[in-house]
């Protein structure tokens, strides 16, 4: 092979490289973001719980904690549905926190709204 002919191959082959990293570069950026969004729906699945049974601070104090880290979550999730539906889970835990939780008809309500709005998350994370 003569040494332009080299010098070409050794380009072709350069540019293949290139063009295979830039590839799994896409993909693990892609890869990325669904693991975050896997994360996120994951975690935030597991947070959507309170005991109405507990006592009306420290139930207060649970859902401003959760609130946050819902918020928290939304801030770093790409995906507008799921962020969407993390800080309607968020605004629900507001909502708890305003209430007089030692009416149980105020808590059925609560609970029945943020089912809707844990659906919502369902779907979002596509389950």
């Amino acid at each position: 092979m003569t040494r332009g002919g080299t010098t070409a191959a050794l380009l072709a082959a350069a540019a293949l490289l290139l063009s295979g990293c830039a590839e799994v570069g896409n993909a693990v950026d892609q890869g990325s973001k669904t693991a975050d969004k896997v994360g996120a729906c994951t975690e935030a699945l597991g947070l959507a719980d309170l005991n109405p049974l507990v006592d009306p601070d420290k139930l207060k104090a649970r859902a401003a904690d959760k609130e946050k880290r819902l918020r928290e979550l939304a801030g770093n999730v790409e995906d507008q549905d799921v962020k969407n539906a993390l800080l309607g889970m968020a605004g629900s835990y507001v909502e708890v926190q305003k209430e007089r939780i030692e009416d149980a008809g105020v808590v059925a309500q609560w609970v029945q709204r943020n089912v809707k709005k844990l659906d919502a998350l369902r779907v979002a994370c596509g389950g």
